[in-house]
Parts: structure tokens; sequence; C-alpha cells
């Protein structure tokens, strides 16, 4: 009989070592799949995802209350110029480096810059700078963008395309309205600086 039992035995351990080996197998092969499915692949789409997501809710430089002056009735109805509030909710400085427009045959950015006592307009070497989390206003006697050659005299109510070009690789195109403005002789013709009398 105790032959007969230790028989058994054998096969009850030989059973057991084959499974234990297969197990052993099957772990090797799926271990390693297992931890390259959880490992740096998913950290790296996740902080990709941050980063676009990041870029997506960070507006370019806003653009608001743009408008440009009318010539009908200047002295001057060759050129003009455009005026609006640029905003840069950003963390970094930007520049507004061009402008385009079709109704001008020469548009640039330009500075009032006093010269030999005299106001004088002149083009703006490097661009307008928006500070980052803060704006540049582009008014009269200020920053401004200067259309030239301008293709017909411009009335209250017409409209001026023009695109912005800025430091950040953004461009944004707009439709400016243009409005009456009356004080063109001081602030775009040089004048003699006032003085006081005695």
């Amino acid at each position: 009989m105790s032959p007969l039992r230790g028989n058994s035995g054998k096969r009850s351990l030989v059973g057991l070592s084959v499974k234990t080996k297969l197990l052993t197998a099957c772990l090797a092969v799926a271990l390693p799949l297992l931890l390259s499915s959880c490992g740096s692949s998913a950290p790296t789409q996740a902080s990709t995802d941050s980063a676009t997501q990041a870029a997506a809710t960070t507006p370019g430089v806003l653009i608001e209350d743009a408008w440009v002056r009318a010539t009908v009735g200047a002295k001057d109805t060759t050129m003009t110029a455009a005026f609006m509030s640029l905003t840069n909710p950003g963390g970094t400085d930007v520049r507004l480096t061009s402008a385009t427009s079709p109704a001008a045959g020469v548009v640039q950015l330009h500075e009032m810059a006093m010269k030999d006592g005299q106001m004088m307009m002149q083009e703006k070497a490097g661009g307008i700078n928006i500070p980052a989390e803060s704006h540049a206003h582009l008014a009269p006697s200020g920053d401004h963008v200067m259309l030239m050659d301008l293709k017909q005299a411009l009335k209250p109510g017409d409209e001026v395309p023009l695109t912005l070009k800025f430091s950040d690789g953004s461009s944004h195109d707009l439709t400016v309205p243009v409005k009456a403005f009356t004080e063109e002789e001081e602030h775009y013709h040089p004048s003699a600086t006032p003085t006081s009398t005695p």
C-alpha cells in the first residue's frame, strides 16, 4: 500500500512543479508588458496635454478700440493714422513689428519725438513694445500706425482693412472704422514748441 501512496505523491509533486513553471513563465512574459504600459509614455502625454492647454488658455495680444482718422477735410489727404489699445496678457513682452493695409501704399509704425525744439513724427525703430501683463496705447501725439500714399480719401463711416504682425509670430486681421478727427495739423506735421509770453 505504501508504494502506491508514494507514486501518487510523486505525481502530485510533478504536476505542481509543472504548474509553477508555467505560472512563472507567464509572469516573465506578462510583467514587462504591464510595466511598459504604466511607464514613461503616460506622463509624457500628460505633460504634452498640459502644455497644449496652457498655450490655448494664454491668448496673444488683444486689440481694442481701433480706429482710423478720416482724411476728408484734412490739409493732406494722402496720409492718416490708426490708433488702438493693445493688451498683452502673457508673461513675456511682445512687440508690434509691422502693419499692412491694401488701402495704403506704405504702412509704418511711428512715434512722436522732439527734435530741435519741434515735435516730429518718425518711424519707430524696433516696433512698439507691449509689456508682459500690461498694455500699450496707440494714440494721437504718441505711437501710432501710419498709413501713407492712401488709395482714396477716407470719410467717417468708412472701414479700413489692417493687418498687424507681432514678434511672437501672431498676426491679426482687422476691419477698422474711420472716425472724424480735427487735430490733424497739431499731431501730424512739425510745429514749433509753444512758448510762454512774459
